[in-house]
């Protein structure tokens, strides 16, 4: 592994949450392709993006503050999750599995977080 950011559990964990995502998300009504689908797809792969440009910054400070923009990414997908779960393109199944996901994400995030100076 070359980069930092390859070594972090938590950046692992968010791949496979960015992952899972777009799986459920090919799933939705074609028209929300760019509405609903689009919005819910680049936000997770934001929380991705921001854990890795984070790992190289020069301090910890700079590191935490990509970490707690990544933690509002997923709150954004959750809400973006609870939207299609009223709209019924997403199971209460899917919902929950990502959901569940999301959750060990945002523990190791605030582990991260907190364990850094």
């Amino acid at each position: 592994m070359y980069y930092r950011f390859e070594k972090l559990e938590v950046w692992k964990l968010a791949r496979e949450f960015t992952v899972a995502i777009y799986k459920v998300t090919s799933r939705f009504p074609k028209e929300e392709i760019f509405g609903l689908v689009s919005q819910i797809r680049r936000v997770s792969v934001s929380i991705v993006l921001n854990i890795a440009e984070g790992s190289d910054k020069k301090s910890d400070a700079e590191f935490k503050r990509f970490l707690r923009m990544s933690l509002g990414s997923i709150e954004e997908v959750i809400s973006g999750l609870y939207i299609a779960l009223d709209l019924d393109f997403i199971n209460r199944k899917d919902f929950d599995s990502l959901y569940q996901m999301s959750g060990l994400v945002v523990s190791k995030l605030k582990g991260l977080i907190n364990s850094l100076k």
